[in-house]
């Protein structure tokens, strides 16, 4: 049996708008699941816009966010290495992979949600009948997703994804380009949503999507039971 491969895809996206503090993807969103797919026996891909090193938010460095899965990640010199090279997302081809995970962190929101190689990618998966899965603010890649029908892919559709509430909390909500719940709501969505900073994720199809930083492992999850189901 041919063993299942995945796309992770990263933000190469490292400014927090005009504050001149630091962004970039959110390492416990990234650690869980890689570790989760890894040790299913799932091969791994990276891929970013820009490709090479993606930008790593320097909070989620800080001693409160750290897992388990963080600190294998700290000292895994092969993880870092596939991490600092990561593949430009022009060259990935759907037809290499089984499914495609983006990694949350406030990133995206700037530079993967009206990038054409990330919406391009997402509407093949999606038309190959493959699972897409996102986890907190990653879930803005599905904002301008369409299906052939020319309908937003999330309209009428369970998605979750960081809360407005969730965004008051650490004060970013005049700093970050938009709102997540407010346009995935705009779109049609069925947007759901647990008491802030609690796992949750939800699956309607073949899109995956988590709430937060702490969901990020339930939707791997949830993408590996799609895989071997």
């Amino acid at each position: 049996m041919n063993r299942k491969k995945i796309l992770m895809v990263l933000t190469s996206h490292a400014d927090m708008g005009n504050t001149g503090e630091k962004t970039g993807f959110w390492i416990e969103e990234f650690a869980a699941p890689y570790y989760l797919f890894k040790d299913a026996n799932v091969k791994i891909a990276l891929a970013s816009p820009a490709g090479g090193q993606p930008p790593i938010d320097p909070k989620s460095e800080l001693d409160d966010f750290q897992t388990e899965a963080t600190k294998r990640f700290d000292s895994d010199i092969a993880a870092h290495f596939l991490l600092a090279n990561t593949l430009p997302l022009a060259v990935i081809e759907q037809a290499d992979y089984d499914a495609i995970f983006y990694v949350g962190g406030h990133g995206p929101l700037w530079d993967l949600v009206e990038n054409h190689d990330s919406i391009d990618l997402i509407e093949t998966f999606l038309n190959a009948d493959k699972a897409v899965a996102t986890v907190c603010h990653s879930t803005a890649v599905l904002l301008n997703v369409k299906d052939p029908s020319g309908e937003f892919v999330v309209k009428n559709k369970l998605i979750t994804g960081f809360s407005n509430s969730e965004e008051e909390g650490v004060q970013l909500t005049e700093i970050v380009p938009f709102l997540l719940q407010d346009e995935l709501l705009k779109r049609g969505a069925e947007y759901q949503k647990v008491v802030d900073w609690q796992a949750f994720a939800v699956q309607d199809g073949l899109i995956i999507s988590g709430q937060n930083p702490a969901s990020s492992e339930l939707v791997a999850q949830k993408l590996l039971n799609h895989l071997t189901a």
